[in-house]
């Protein structure tokens, strides 16, 4: 059976992005860390080694594979900052011509700092994947 790699774990947010060797990116870090929270409601959780996630949601896919996964997120990566926000949802994209400097990836947007992006632009696109997501995987609970 397929086990889930990136799950919420317990480590500490904080010494995470301390231990972040750039220090830029380790500032950009922090202030994306205060806006997520601050745009999401939710408290910041490490998702495995690297991810800082804010709420989650379980999702289960037509093939039957489920799993939890943050609604949004990012990651101080070595080579660049991955923002995690919903893919699938193409109502994104106006927001996407209006964020700044990025590359799109599959599952996230990469960029190099946050001088490059609309911060503005940044909660839009949180609050509209966070949106977009519990309406798609409503909480059964």
């Amino acid at each position: 059976m397929y086990e889930q790699k990136t799950k919420e774990t317990d480590a500490d947010v904080i010494e995470f992005i301390e231990a972040v060797d750039n220090p830029k990116k380790r500032l950009d870090a922090f202030k994306l860390l205060e806006l997520f929270e601050q745009t999401s409601g939710f408290p910041a959780k490490m998702w495995g080694p690297s991810i800082i996630g804010f709420g989650s949601y379980h999702y289960v896919y037509k093939t039957g594979h489920e799993g939890d996964a943050p609604l949004v997120g990012f990651s101080p990566r070595k080579a660049k900052i991955s923002l995690y926000v919903a893919t699938g949802d193409t109502a994104r994209e106006p927001l996407l011509e209006k964020f700044g400097k990025h590359t799109s990836g599959k599952s996230c947007i990469y960029i190099n700092k946050t001088e490059d992006i609309d911060l503005d632009v940044l909660r839009q696109l949180i609050r509209q994947s966070i949106d977009f997501l519990q309406e798609l995987y409503p909480d059964k609970k």
